[in-house]
């Protein structure tokens, strides 16, 4: 869309919710700072925000990527997996894809494919994860890229890896396409990438699969220290320290019980949203 007729949209939008006060908007899908600055000039209110206005700039910083690697961590320790030399796939090499992949390579892991609307590129040598991140900043697909195999978009599913990273778009992998996937761990960048059935069915192959709201939390942890005045540095370290934890005790409640980790993670989440009704004055018991 052109960035004039983007903008007209947006300020719209931000005019629509003016009334909304609870709803502080931050990007996602097709936003970043600039329209955040946008939606804060016409409703004041807004996270993910320029620097030049005091924000922290999570698809710059790629607050989302640094934390889906905090829990690809802490599940690569969970079964024995050494980060250095693990092969890579994401799908999705957008905002929070390109980070996490950048993240992975430097600390030794190896990008095998990646794919975004152009199609996917492979090379189980390992690709230049640093020369797609540049061509994805100058607007090119990455079909464009002159190393690698060119494969169709789809064919992301089946390239086999250690770590598989879905940052694209909900529901890409559901029982008509999950015996295609040949990988050891799934980390959830985007939301509700997987079907239920999908969770339910890796589980039983030995694929550990790491929730959405506990894996991909990192631009929200972000977006709420930026909104009551802290840095970008005190950002991530909370990043790190809450989605390590988060991951931590869900897969220990995986490794006690041997229930799903988003069993585990919602119960988790839960009781923790119960503990804190606890302190209301008109607290309403929900279970």
């Amino acid at each position: 869309m052109p960035l004039r007729d983007k903008e007209r949209l947006i300020r719209a939008f931000a005019a629509a919710i003016g009334d909304l006060v609870d709803y502080i908007p931050g990007p996602d899908m097709g936003t970043d700072e600039l329209t955040m600055g946008w939606i804060k000039d016409e409703i004041g209110r807004a996270v993910g925000l320029p620097r030049e206005i005091g924000g922290i700039p999570l698809d710059e910083i790629g607050g989302t990527g640094f934390g889906l690697v905090a829990a690809i961590d802490v599940a690569r320790e969970h079964i024995g997996l050494p980060l250095a030399g693990a092969r890579v796939v994401v799908q999705g090499f957008g905002s929070v894809g390109k980070h996490a992949a950048r993240f992975l390579a430097e600390r030794g892991a190896v990008l095998v494919a990646a794919s975004d609307t152009s199609g996917t590129i492979a090379d189980q040598d390992g690709l230049d994860v640093a020369a797609l991140v540049a061509r994805k900043a100058e607007g090119r697909a990455l079909h464009d890229h002159p190393g690698g195999r060119k494969l169709s978009t789809d064919a992301v599913i089946e390239i086999p890896c250690d770590i598989w990273i879905p940052a694209a778009r909900p529901d890409v992998i559901h029982a008509g396409n999950l015996a295609r996937l040949q990988t050891r761990i799934i980390a959830e960048g985007a939301n509700i990438p997987l079907s239920a059935e999908a969770e339910q069915a890796l589980a039983g192959r030995g694929v550990l699969v790491l929730p959405d709201f506990i894996a991909n939390a990192g631009g929200v942890i972000c977006a709420a220290i930026e909104y009551r005045g802290g840095s970008e540095s005190a950002a991530l370290v909370l990043v790190d320290e809450k989605i390590r934890a988060n991951t931590k005790a869900v897969l220990d409640e995986v490794r006690r019980t041997g229930v799903l980790p988003r069993t585990a993670a919602t119960s988790l989440a839960t009781e923790r949203v119960h503990r804190a009704m606890r302190m209301r004055r008109w607290h309403v018991d929900m279970r």
